[in-house]
């Protein structure tokens, strides 16, 4: 699995990489930040770091950008800047379902049941809840299904945010039986993290990625 990896870039402080689909986005044995931590164990040996650290985190069935860091600064420094709104995160999704609008904002309140590891919408703000908010524009419109692609913009990052806002209006993901996908749509959940931009720890660069989106959309509107 590790010659597999997708490292995009790696210093330091960080280490950015697609993660890909069915596997954990934090943990420890199997889980891709130890698949991560091998590999850069495996390409700098006595210099490669004793840690890594996860400070955001992508749903199992997702795949795309993740960034993590190589010490607790950097950690605590991109955890900041996450908290004070600083990352821009773009994904593409295919939607069983297009909306009428070829662009629009979804704002909604949701609460996370951990027990029944789901997210659902809810009328008001209550011990739990929080706002939820992203932008969409749709880039193609299939021929010959009610399927779209879109281009999602996060304005929060709530669990599972853009699959129970999608799902909640009658637009589940394709493959994404948990919200309401029905099983045709596709064996595997049609949501990537595709772009990824934020400010490096230690220098205050700029940093921002971006990869296609799995090949496996394409085929979805086909």
């Amino acid at each position: 699995m590790t010659n597999r990896i997708n490292i995009l870039y790696d210093d330091k402080f960080i280490a950015v990489a697609v993660k890909p689909s069915g596997l954990l986005s934090e943990g420890t044995d199997g889980s891709f930040p130890a698949l991560l931590l091998e590999e850069l164990r495996q390409r700098r040996g006595a210099s490669a770091p004793k840690e890594i650290f996860a400070v955001h985190r992508l749903d199992r069935e997702t795949e795309g950008i993740m960034v993590y860091a190589l010490d607790s600064r950097s950690a605590a420094d991109l955890s900041e800047q996450i908290r004070i709104g600083e990352w821009d995160k773009i994904y593409h999704a295919v939607l069983c379902s297009a909306p009428s609008d070829d662009s629009g904002k979804l704002c909604d309140l949701l609460y996370y049941d951990r027990a029944k590891g789901r997210s659902y919408t809810v009328d008001r703000m209550r011990k739990g809840v929080k706002d939820a908010e992203l932008d969409y524009t749709v880039i193609t419109r299939s021929s010959t299904s009610q399927r779209c692609l879109v281009r999602v913009k996060l304005g929060t990052g709530r669990t599972h945010q853009i699959r129970v806002q999608f799902a909640s209006r009658r637009m589940p993901l394709c493959g994404d039986r948990r919200y309401g996908a029905p099983a045709e749509s596709g064996k595997r959940l049609a949501l990537a993290a595709t772009e990824l931009s934020f400010n490096h720890p230690k220098t205050k660069e700029k940093m921002s990625f971006k990869i296609d989106m799995p090949k496996e959309f394409g085929e979805l509107l086909s």
